[in-house]
């Protein structure tokens, strides 16, 4: 049986990136998305560019029946998975208040659920093997509360501990556990959340593009990291996140957050 990573959310982004620095390193890929269309259209460019296999599979992997379905594909195409890319989620720019009950639960059912079903469904036969890989993408976001972005950095604080845990549990197997925990990024992600005018109100210093991203990710997951945070300005920021006492903290995010959210 031939091995493939399979990567969620690889239709645009961090997600895409990741697959094409994936196929560039000589790796074939499975790519995961609900927008069959782009996913094949990046599927035969892959294949073409770079003589790996690359295979699309539609899917939705924010319940369970989409997870079955996935796995069941995968396994159809006579592929086994030896490096896992839970790329798939979504964030929000609204105070908890003001969001749509279902889409903050839907962001805990995809950015965590989804994300611990795939390591779970994956990790096992990895383990078994004596190799394989899991890069989780959690965010800058996951090292302090996020006022105005409450349940999605809560999602993420969830997936950095869950990672770093897994990380310490499977020393010594031959399989890695890396959390990716970037700051801003040029993706379609940041419009799709809510904050469409951020880059013009972040400095531009700490804005990334999603190939540095992808290529800083797989150099720290070949390494065996434990977490990666890509850029220099989002690691002091980061650190600055975990030591500042929250009654600090927090009021200065909000208002970073306030500046930084679209005015309605």
């Amino acid at each position: 049986m031939s091995s493939a990573a399979l990567i969620t959310g690889a239709s645009s982004g961090i997600g895409e990136a990741i697959a094409a620095e994936l196929a560039a390193r000589g790796h074939g890929v499975v790519l995961a998305a609900r927008r069959e269309e782009r996913l094949r259209e990046l599927a035969e460019k892959l294949a073409g560019e770079h003589g790996i296999r690359a295979e699309a599979v539609r899917a939705d992997i924010s319940d369970a029946a989409g997870r079955d379905a996935l796995e069941t594909a995968v396994g159809e195409l006579g592929l086994e998975v030896d490096v896992l890319v839970n790329n798939a989620g979504y964030g929000d720019a609204d105070d908890f208040v003001d969001a749509p009950r279902d889409r903050l639960v839907g962001m805990v059912e995809l950015n965590c659920v989804a994300l611990t079903d795939l390591q779970a469904r994956y990790v096992g036969p990895m383990v078994e093997r004596g190799r394989g890989a899991v890069i989780n993408i959690a965010s800058a976001a996951a090292f302090q509360p996020l006022p105005g972005n409450a349940v999605y950095a809560a999602t993420k604080a969830f997936v950095l501990s869950l990672s770093e845990a897994t990380h310490s549990e499977l020393e010594g197997t031959g399989v890695t556990m890396t959390a990716v925990c970037p700051g801003p990024v040029r993706t379609e992600f940041v419009e799709e959340a809510g904050f469409g005018n951020a880059e013009e109100r972040t400095p531009g210093a700490v804005w990334m593009d999603a190939p540095d991203v992808a290529r800083i990710a797989l150099d720290g997951a070949e390494k065996g990291k434990r977490v990666v945070v890509p850029g220099l300005l989002t690691r002091a920021s980061t650190l600055s996140g975990q030591h500042t006492p929250r009654a600090l903290l927090l009021p200065l995010v909000r208002r970073v957050i306030r500046r930084s959210a679209p005015r309605h």
